[in-house]
């Protein structure tokens, strides 16, 4: 099975940079998208925002990102603990979107 999810988003929130006991730095986050897709043929406006993790060497570039940037990400879903029914994006990568796109 595959876990894979891709969306541009702008960083609405972002939490301070923090280290696990283990030493692996770690970035808390809200993400925020807005679009329009077609859905049996009809245009909708598509929004929402969601919790996002960013661990490891990814943290680091993440942390240092702009506030209300906009990029594309692609990284997994997970719950966001082991007996939590919440998800949470964990950001594989990410890259800064150059392109001028039109808002809605």
């Amino acid at each position: 099975m595959q876990n894979q999810l891709q969306f541009v988003a702008s960083i609405a929130e972002r939490d301070i940079l923090r280290y696990t006991p283990a030493g692996i730095p770690m970035v808390s986050a809200r993400l925020l998208h807005r679009s329009q897709q077609m859905e049996a043929g009809i245009a909708r406006v598509v929004e929402f925002d969601i919790a996002t993790l960013a661990a490891g060497e990814i943290a680091g570039r993440f942390d240092k990102a702009a506030l209300g940037g906009t990029f594309q990400f692609t990284g997994f879903l997970a719950r966001r603990n082991r007996n939590s029914k919440g998800l949470v994006f964990h950001i594989a990568d990410f890259q800064v979107i150059d392109f001028d796109t039109t808002t809605i």
